[in-house]
């Protein structure tokens, strides 16, 4: 394990993840009021929803001391290398910048940030298998929940740029239209990502279902948006549902989760 290996790119990994989750931070115990003072929508969610930060900060966490192995370092050295902290500064300023009531800026660096994590998403699904439960977890588990949640909210800050403020203006027909599309496309993703393969991936449709469900908490003004949002709630539990049995059956038919290459230990025997 040679942990010196491109040790500026491991450090500025560190140093990012650190911005990344210190804004975050304070965007909650800052002097101004957290998640729940953003402009109110008709798709806002309740402000549970915004705690899936704190997992995917601490997985991230946790794999930035993954790196120093040489099964980190394939992946996110060699694999994602300086697309990371690249994500971590959009993140941080898309962060500040919403915090400060900015939405239309805020708005162009979340469709920054989609596209920066949509990378890194393809680059980790689609050329690094797992090998490890470590790579599993501190790798796949973290930029999948991260790829969900940041179609969220790329929808939400759209609403709170070019929507009306809901403490101000009942849902019209057109408002009512625009969220029930928006919903539409949150479960229609939700479910592309549960069956995009033999056991899907959960993780992504997980943080797009609890966004929903966050979504039909909040939304009592309007019958039509609050309902609508437990609907596809249902349907996107319901492909939540179908994913893992499927990784049942695969798990059942195998015998284990991981096929036999990915079995392999975490640090290879001396």
């Amino acid at each position: 394990m040679a942990w010196t290996d491109r040790l500026f790119l491991k450090l500025t990994n560190i140093l990012a993840t650190l911005l990344f989750l210190g804004s975050n931070i304070f965007a909650v115990a800052g002097p101004e009021p957290g998640y729940g003072s953003g402009k109110e929508t008709y798709i806002t969610p309740e402000w549970f929803a915004f705690y899936i930060w704190t997992i995917i900060h601490f997985l991230l966490l946790c794999a930035m001391i993954y790196q120093f192995w040489d099964a980190g370092k394939r992946v996110i050295i060699d694999g994602i290398s300086w697309r990371y902290p690249l994500l971590a500064v959009l993140t941080a300023v898309y962060v500040a910048v919403w915090q400060r009531h900015y939405y239309i800026v805020a708005f162009i660096f979340a469709l920054l940030v989609g596209s920066t994590v949509s990378h890194i998403y393809y680059i980790v699904k689609k050329n690094h298998r797992a090998e490890n439960l470590a790579d599993e977890f501190l790798v796949h588990l973290p930029f999948s929940l991260y790829h969900g949640w940041t179609t969220v909210l790329v929808l939400l800050t759209g609403f709170e740029a070019f929507g009306v403020n809901a403490l101000d203006h009942k849902a019209g027909i057109w408002t009512k239209v625009f969220v029930f599309l928006a919903l539409l496309f949150l479960e229609a993703t939700s479910g592309a990502y549960a069956f995009s393969s033999p056991q899907g991936d959960i993780a992504a449709s997980i943080a797009i279902s609890w966004s929903l469900l966050a979504i039909f908490i909040h939304q009592r003004s309007s019958a039509f948006i609050h309902w609508s949002a437990l609907a596809f709630f249902i349907l996107s539990l319901f492909a939540i549902l179908k994913s893992f049995w499927g990784y049942w059956i695969s798990y059942r038919s195998s015998g284990s989760v991981l096929h036999d290459e990915e079995s392999a230990p975490l640090v290879p025997e001396a």
